[in-house]
């Protein structure tokens, strides 16, 4: 315990210090193995686990699922979104921030990554919200929380990073993702509506209304339709695997991409460059987080945490809300990403001893980093707005995400107190698919 103990403390003050979370994982993997088991088995370790953890044939998904929400996000799909959810509810008081609530759940169901969906939009909705009067407030608050939904909605990132780290199936936490995906989108549009009964200021009264026919809507939104239902449909009904649907969905992107005609061929190809570095990140991010867990596991952490767990007298549903407190202290300074990585080779074994459901889980600290990326003073998706709108103090961005902060705390305690809202989707898709 006093191994792992030291390590867990030296790859966080690592991280604090801007050590790439790739680099202070593997370090202290290595470390730890080589003070505990001296220079071979340390280099050993080091040799099989870079085969075993990059050669994963299910991790192909990664760098098509970041490719094809990068084709989406540079074809401009975010502004045509923004565009027709403001139509169908933008006309009432605060109605331009939910639709931009909306518009992000609908981005991030092709994007994956809450940053990106959260800089996308923010470029789009927030200068849009300002002009109508929005206060600065709620207009950074909305796309600042919106783009959260990012890493929840499927395809997910995260959840495939999740998936391949637990041998989770992937198919099934995609499914599991969309019941809590729209109940989040519901809690923010309640948020919004909160924060214009508390300060009306914030949203004035709809003097313009934007207006789209049933023809421009349609030719608007059948790409998502189109991109989401090939994927996820694919997926569901058995004609392909996730690995599968991540290419064919990448090859609908650039097919979308191309006939949008809006890309020179430079673009494309920085968008392919773009795609590359972020994928050699992600890897190398997982290979260092498997050290990492290699170390763990030698320490024999788990034994000891089990012990503890059984010995202290919690239930098992206040296991769950200790880690759940874990992940909310440490996302006010990590990022998602770093948390999971971190945490999920000492948790996931005592989750599953206590026999917990490891999809829910995997949703369930999905959602609770999502937290992290607007919880100040890390929440990535607070800096990312800052730069989107640098006259934006960060003071007024910091206090328009509570209410958003309240909706989230609500929406985790839903979700562990009542699992089939996460289970019961992928439950009826895998059983009437037959596996």
């Amino acid at each position: 315990m006093l191994a792992i103990s030291i390590g867990f403390l030296i790859a966080f003050a690592l991280i604090l210090l801007q050590v790439p979370i790739a680099t202070a994982l593997g370090l202290v993997g290595f470390g730890g193995v080589l003070v505990l088991n001296g220079w071979t088995p340390a280099i050993s370790m080091v040799a099989t686990i870079t085969r075993d953890s990059t050669l994963v044939y299910t991790l192909i998904v990664l760098p098509l699922f970041v490719l094809m929400g990068n084709l989406v996000a540079g074809a401009g799909i975010s502004g045509d979104l923004f565009r027709a959810a403001q139509a169908l509810i933008g006309r009432r008081r605060g109605g331009v921030a939910m639709a931009t609530v909306v518009a992000c759940g609908s981005f991030g169901a092709i994007c994956g990554s809450s940053v990106a969906t959260a800089a996308t939009m923010g470029k789009v909705a927030i200068p849009e919200m300002r002009r109508l009067g929005y206060g600065d407030k709620l207009a950074s608050a909305a796309v600042a929380a919106g783009g959260t939904l990012g890493i929840l909605i499927p395809p997910s990132v995260i959840m495939v990073v999740y998936g391949v780290a637990t041998q989770t199936h992937i198919g099934m936490l995609f499914a599991a993702g969309i019941v809590p995906g729209l109940v989040a989108v519901i809690g923010y549009m309640i948020a919004v509506r909160y924060m214009v009964w508390r300060d009306p200021s914030q949203a004035p009264p709809s003097t313009e209304r934007m207006k789209m026919d049933g023809r421009s809507l349609l030719r608007t939104l059948w790409p998502v339709a189109a991109i989401f239902g090939i994927v996820m449909g694919g997926i569901y009904g058995g004609l392909f695997t996730s690995v599968e649907a991540s290419g064919i969905g990448a090859a609908a992107a650039l097919l979308f991409a191309l006939t949008r005609r809006n890309l020179t061929l430079a673009q494309i190809r920085e968008i392919f460059a773009d795609s590359t570095r972020t994928s050699a990140m992600m890897f190398a991010i997982i290979l260092g987080a498997a050290l990492f867990g290699e170390f763990v596991n030698i320490t024999g952490v788990h034994e000891g945490l089990l012990a503890l767990v059984q010995g202290s007298g919690l239930p098992p549903f206040g296991v769950i809300m200790v880690m759940i407190a874990i992940y909310l202290v440490l996302g006010c300074v990590l990022e998602s990403l770093s948390m999971i990585l971190l945490t999920v080779p000492i948790f996931f074994p005592i989750v599953l001893s206590l026999g917990f459901d490891p999809v829910w889980f995997g949703i369930l600290i999905v959602v609770v980093v999502e937290i992290g990326l607007i919880t100040p003073p890390i929440g990535v998706n607070l800096f990312v707005i800052r730069s989107v709108t640098p006259d934006i103090a960060m003071g007024s961005i910091v206090r328009g995400v509570l209410p958003f902060i309240v909706a989230d705390l609500l929406r985790v305690m839903l979700i562990a107190s009542v699992p089939a809202l996460s289970l019961w989707l992928p439950n009826l898709l895998f059983k009437s698919a037959g596996g």
